[in-house]
């Protein structure tokens, strides 16, 4: 049997306090491995840490106890295997598309004709032709967030980690997005070989979950931890409409929101 790809093992976090009071657990012991190119989302109540997981996973913040590991080897801070797209566009006002798309390449040291051949590829992808020396203050949010993913994608990291990426997003876009999303994630597997990018994202909207995941994982509230797994196994090559139209989907929907529902119950 394979490794996986990512390993959790008898992981907590807790807060000390500022001022006088006891700490505040954010996470009780959690155990999850993550395969080499799986698509895995962990949804569950606010506050219920999964965006403290997802940031120890990305090296942000070290962990109270148990140890994150990834290829076997323990993560002791932010590395350039791990891609990171947060909710907020995070991208560089003072540069245009391209060269925030070409920015990770240029610090890895890539070739200027290299380079310029993987960002065109990616500004054609995600639908930008036209806007290559556009800055970010003259995209709309929905554009924003395509650059973003496309310059995580351009450095081909081994990992993808997402947290509430289109959660900024009005209803329409978002669904766009979740297709780039996917249509990205299926082209690296074409750059990589025989294998996709492992993605790991943190959402609020089970119906993102279910439509772009192969796992899903629901957190209870604080202290988090996962109490129910659900196997997606949805065709991601099929068209949104297809997949949100089969009985799977609509199955595998309401078995999720109401695993949700539990949780913010209790």
């Amino acid at each position: 049997m394979n490794e996986p790809k990512i390993r959790i093992r008898a992981v907590t976090k807790s807060y000390a306090p500022k001022a006088r009071g006891a700490s505040v657990t954010a996470l009780d012991p959690i155990d999850l491995d993550i395969r080499d190119g799986e698509f895995l989302t962990i949804v569950g109540p606010s506050g219920c840490g999964k965006s403290t997981l997802l940031y120890m996973l990305g090296g942000f913040i070290p962990p109270s106890g148990g140890e994150l590991t990834v290829d076997g080897r323990p993560i002791t801070g932010p590395g350039i295997d791990r891609g990171v797209v947060f909710q907020e566009y995070a991208l560089f006002p003072w540069l245009t598309v391209f060269d925030n798309i070409a920015y990770g390449l240029r610090q890895k040291g890539v070739g200027a004709a290299d380079c310029t051949a993987t960002v065109e590829r990616l500004i054609a992808t995600i639908g930008l032709a036209g806007f290559e020396r556009r800055f970010p203050r003259e995209l709309s949010g929905g554009m924003k967030q395509r650059v973003a993913l496309a310059r995580t994608f351009a450095y081909e990291p081994d990992i993808l980690l997402l947290d509430e990426p289109f959660g900024a997003l009005d209803a329409q876009t978002r669904e766009t997005m979740q297709d780039e999303l996917l249509r990205l994630w299926r082209g690296s597997q074409k750059t990589r070989g025989d294998s996709r990018k492992t993605i790991v994202m943190v959402t609020h909207d089970v119906a993102e979950a279910v439509y772009l995941s192969d796992r899903v994982c629901v957190m209870s509230r604080r202290p988090g931890r996962i109490v129910e797994t659900f196997d997606v196994g949805l065709p991601h090559q099929d068209s949104r409409e297809t997949v949100m139209l089969s009985d799977r989907y609509t199955s595998l929907h309401n078995e999720l929101w109401l695993a949700v529902r539990r949780q913010v119950s209790i």
